[in-house]
């Protein structure tokens, strides 16, 4: 049987328990089924309600507080739905390079560290600086050398941010201040070095002052940014007279390695010019001490046969011309003897020497002939002969090779 069916002693089988006939009664009993058939989360919606004010309360007659029970439900449920959002809408993330500078209502607050965080939504701020990335800031232009000439010099400069709080306020712009700084520090230590030494060799004590000017400049402002190099990249004069700068610095490299390359000759020859000079002190120095040694056994010698000379002065002088004699001709290769006469005898033992080893090779007994050639006068003796003749004398131990040799007494 339908639910709107008439029977029943003519009411309606109405499942909320309504009907037509009811007059007056119909907004009790229609609130009393309403109770009756509401789930949890009705009651949920309207506890929540009266505790925001009452907005779910019965108003009485003829169901006339259904739209304020129902308004007041959607008031509660947008409030939760705020508040969820608002809640999850404050979690974020700082990055492992990051830190996180919280302001709240404009205020500085604290720093949070990397991961995952939380603010409260419209009352803190949260900004991101990187403090691990070395940021570079580069910096050119024309200016004045000491010298009264131009030059162009570009500068980069390599800096980290260490102080994130420093850094966002105590300045209004760092990278745009620390980029000024940066070029009135290099154009001060231009301004104090001539264009030479700016262009070729100073260049490196050109960097070094501009990174000391710089950080004295920025350290009263506390920007919270750290240095970390300064590179000198170029410097290059105009280009009206860039032709002849280029002729001087090519002339400079082209003396640095002559002089380089004398520098080397010098290091090689210079040590062996020390080795021969010390060797010829050496051999000078041992010399010294074999002649003086040697003089001095000659004189212990002499002062041996000096008493026996005085004993038996002519035995003692014919031994002596004897020993001399023999040890002279024991080396020489010519003798000339002459007995008391006008003829002198030439005797060329290296030719007669020379015959018996072929004569030896040759198995034949060699024989000695003194042939009319042999012999001479005074007159027809060689030149060389002669010479050797007149410069022998008695017992001249520096002769001992000589080629000619006078023998016997005159």
């Amino acid at each position: 049987m339908a639910w709107n069916q008439p029977g029943n002693n003519g009411q309606d089988r109405d499942p909320w328990g309504s009907s037509k006939n009811n007059g007056g009664n119909s907004g009790g009993n229609n609130k009393g089924g309403r109770n009756r058939g509401a789930t949890d989360l009705d009651d949920l919606f309207r506890k929540l309600s009266q505790k925001l004010g009452g907005l779910g309360g019965n108003k009485g007659g003829n169901g006339s507080g259904q739209n304020p029970k129902f308004g007041g439900r959607l008031i509660g449920l947008a409030i939760a739905v705020i508040v969820v959002v608002w809640v999850v809408s404050g979690f974020y993330t700082i990055k492992e390079t990051e830190r996180g500078v919280v302001t709240r209502l404009g205020k500085f607050s604290h720093i949070v560290q990397p991961g995952l965080n939380w603010k409260m939504t419209f009352i803190d701020r949260v900004r991101a600086v990187n403090v691990e990335s070395v940021r570079e800031l580069a910096t050119s232009g024309v200016m004045l050398t000491s010298d009264e000439n131009v030059v162009r010099a570009e500068m980069n400069v390599q800096y980290r941010v260490t102080d994130p709080e420093a850094y966002l306020f105590n300045v209004t712009n760092p990278d745009n201040s620390l980029r000024q700084a940066t070029d009135s520090a290099v154009r001060g230590v231009v301004g104090k070095y001539t264009m030479e030494k700016i262009l070729t060799a100073d260049r490196t004590i050109v960097r070094n002052d501009t990174q000391k000017v710089l950080e004295e400049t920025i350290r009263p402002y506390h920007m919270g940014i750290t240095l970390l190099d300064v590179n000198f990249q170029t410097a290059r004069p105009p280009e009206e007279v860039k032709a002849a700068f280029d002729d001087v610095i090519a002339a400079r490299e082209e003396e640095q390695k002559t002089i380089r390359e004398a520098e080397a000759y010098k290091n090689s020859v210079l040590p062996i010019a020390k080795g021969n000079a010390q060797r010829i002190i050496e051999e000078a120095k041992a010399y010294k001490v074999s002649v003086v040694l040697n003089a001095r056994g000659e004189v212990a010698s002499f002062a041996k046969i000096l008493p026996e000379y005085k004993a038996a002065p002519e035995i003692t002088r014919e031994r002596l011309y004897i020993e001399t004699m023999e040890r002279v001709l024991s080396n020489t290769r010519k003798v000339i003897a002459n007995e008391k006469s006008n003829n002198m005898l030439v005797l060329p033992l290296d030719q007669v020497l020379r015959s018996q080893a072929e004569a030896a090779k040759a198995n034949k007994s060699p024989e000695v002939k003194v042939t009319p050639e042999h012999r001479s006068t005074t007159h027809s003796t060689p030149a060389h002969e002669q010479s050797g003749y007149g410069s022998s004398g008695y017992g001249d131990s520096n002769n001992l090779r000589g080629d000619t040799i006078r023998q016997g007494r005159p």
